[in-house]
């Protein structure tokens, strides 16, 4: 019976053998009659399937419905229509080999000289804020398309293959002879290609996620989108691009990567850096707080009931490393606040007009934004969600890339264990939190002095603990007695080291992980000094 139908529909086919034809099956009907049109008045017919098929006739254009082509209905709901050898045969075949086109012409197999399809939404059903059932998450895997896509891109000499709209312009300039060579044929390939990756990654990730796969599966693909190129990267001579991640679990899931640009110049790679450092801490607070941040580090980080006072407060903190850094706000910037960032002076002479590269908070009042914007041309105003907790952090290194889970832990979620004879009051322990939620935020060696919800200085980077607390202790000046510190690790020394400077220059409190060989002598020491300290058992390395 088999052999019978394939000669009976053969006739049927061989019209067909050496014309035109270009093959349409779209989920995304954008532009489709555009298209169709298109291929119509350069000499193709088309042929569709399903709802393609339907929205073509409804426009009033011819199309030959492909079960009319494979003599075989859609079956399994629609799970098989296109895989067929009078489908995938028209598509794989090579034109300049001889056999290939006797097979043709022996099943009357037609050839297809355009292929364009894109597929089921898979990403947007799984992605969408409602949730969609297991089964249904299945059915919106794609088979059909993926097969036509491969097949075609494989075959990009001989076939043009197209899963963009915003290809179809170019695909008829090409067609009608605007175009030559095979440059175009294989950028479609490779887009083809990269499509099809892309949407497997996504039925992966969501596929480890529903079977209860851990955090670092044993492999898995980073679909990664172009947003921009940039002018160049960390310095002139290097040139750079954005991406952002198209991964499922970026969707909605905020970040500086998909923050809106209100105002100002393109962003710079080292744009993006110091902007979501400064984003990625300030969203740590509750209460209204300012931050500022050069060089991905917190020079001023301050929280108020009164956002003005928080923002000129963070100024005050190291005016001089603030001009020109990036000021994030985790609360609307109204307008009150916006002339405030305009119009503020450098306490460093009382004159001089604060400069910033980025302003970002996550929303603006509609007077707010236009007192920003006359600030300056260049200032860029990002508007950003807040990142939710529990992402995966990669970080590449040659040759590889290592994975690990966001550092997500507050204040509230350890505890602060006084280990020293003198107990601290509560003021002064609500001190020694907010400056561990500032230092995990600052490059190690990493200390930070802090009062009355306030950062005094910050030292950073510097390849031992001392130095860091000589520089944040400068930084804090008189400010220092009195005041919280915390480290972002343990410290290895304590006698005429940074615990007995750190308690010589008169800090109240002390918080740390704890953990050294020499943790006693950290605790006799601040015995001696009548200064608490805290272990928190935390550590937050940050390189």
């Amino acid at each position: 019976m088999a052999a019978s139908s394939a000669q009976s529909s053969a006739p049927a086919m061989a019209n067909r053998t050496g014309s035109k034809q270009a093959l349409i099956s779209l989920s995304d009907k954008r532009d489709l009659a555009f298209l169709a049109k298109g291929l119509l008045d350069l000499g193709y017919s088309i042929v569709s399937t399903g709802g393609t098929a339907s929205s073509l006739e409804k426009a009033g254009i011819p199309v030959t419905k492909v079960e009319e082509i494979t003599r075989f209905p859609e079956m399994l709901d629609g799970r098989v229509k296109t895989l067929h050898p009078y489908i995938h045969g028209g598509i794989l075949a090579k034109r300049d080999e001889c056999h290939h086109m006797e097979a043709l012409n022996m099943h009357g197999i037609g050839m297809f000289d355009v292929v364009v399809v894109n597929l089921y939404p898979f990403y947007e059903k799984v992605s969408s804020s409602s949730q969609i059932a297991f089964e249904d998450g299945i059915e919106n895997i794609d088979i059909g398309g993926p097969a036509m896509i491969r097949a075609a891109a494989k075959n990009h000499k001989d076939v043009l293959v197209v899963v963009d709209s915003k290809d179809y312009p170019d695909l008829l300039d090409y067609l009608g002879g605007k175009e030559e060579g095979q440059l175009f044929r294989r950028k479609l390939a490779w887009k083809a290609f990269q499509h099809v990756a892309s949407y497997d990654s996504a039925v992966s990730e969501w596929l480890w996620k529903q079977s209860g796969g851990d955090k670092f599966p044993p492999s898995f693909t980073v679909p990664l989108s172009l947003n921009s190129s940039l002018r160049y990267g960390e310095n002139p001579h290097q040139k750079a691009a954005f991406y952002v991640d198209k991964s499922l679990s970026e969707v909605n899931a905020g970040g500086i990567a998909t923050a809106i640009q209100h105002h100002g110049k393109e962003m710079s790679y080292n744009n993006y850096l110091d902007a979501d450092a400064a984003w990625n801490c300030v969203s740590e607070f509750k209460n209204p707080t300012c931050v500022i941040v050069k060089h991905t580090n917190p020079c001023g980080v301050a929280s108020r009931t009164d956002a003005l006072e928080a923002y000129r407060l963070a100024v005050r903190a190291d005016p001089v490393s603030a001009f020109g850094g990036i000021v994030a706000f985790n609360i609307a910037v109204d307008e009150a606040l916006a002339k405030e960032i305009r119009e503020f002076r450098s306490p460093v002479d009382g004159e001089t007009r604060m400069f910033y590269e980025i302003v970002v908070a996550p929303e603006y009042t509609e007077k707010g934004l236009e007192v920003l914007k006359g600030k300056s041309k260049t200032l860029r105003i990002l508007e950003a969600k807040k990142n939710e907790k529990g992402k995966l952090s990669l970080r590449q290194v040659g040759g590889g890339w290592l994975a690990q889970e966001s550092d997500d832990l507050t204040p509230q979620d350890i505890e602060f264990n006084v280990v020293s004879k003198k107990v601290p009051e509560e003021a002064v322990l609500r001190d020694a939190e907010f400056a561990w939620l500032c230092v995990k935020h600052v490059k190690s060696n990493a200390i930070v002095l802090a009062k009355d919800n306030c950062m005094l200085g910050m030292g950073s980077g510097q390849p031992n603990r001392v130095e860091s607390l000589r520089i944040a202790m400068k930084k804090a000046g008189e400010e220092a007695r009195g005041a919280a510190l915390a480290s972002d690790a343990f410290f290895p020394f304590a006698w005429k080291d940074a615990v007995e400077e750190a308690c010589d220059g008169g800090v109240s409190v002390i918080a740390e992980p704890g953990g050294s060989i020499r943790d006693q002598d950290a605790i006799d020491c601040c015995n001696k000094y009548g200064v608490s300290l805290l272990f928190t058992r935390v550590r937050h390395f940050r390189h």
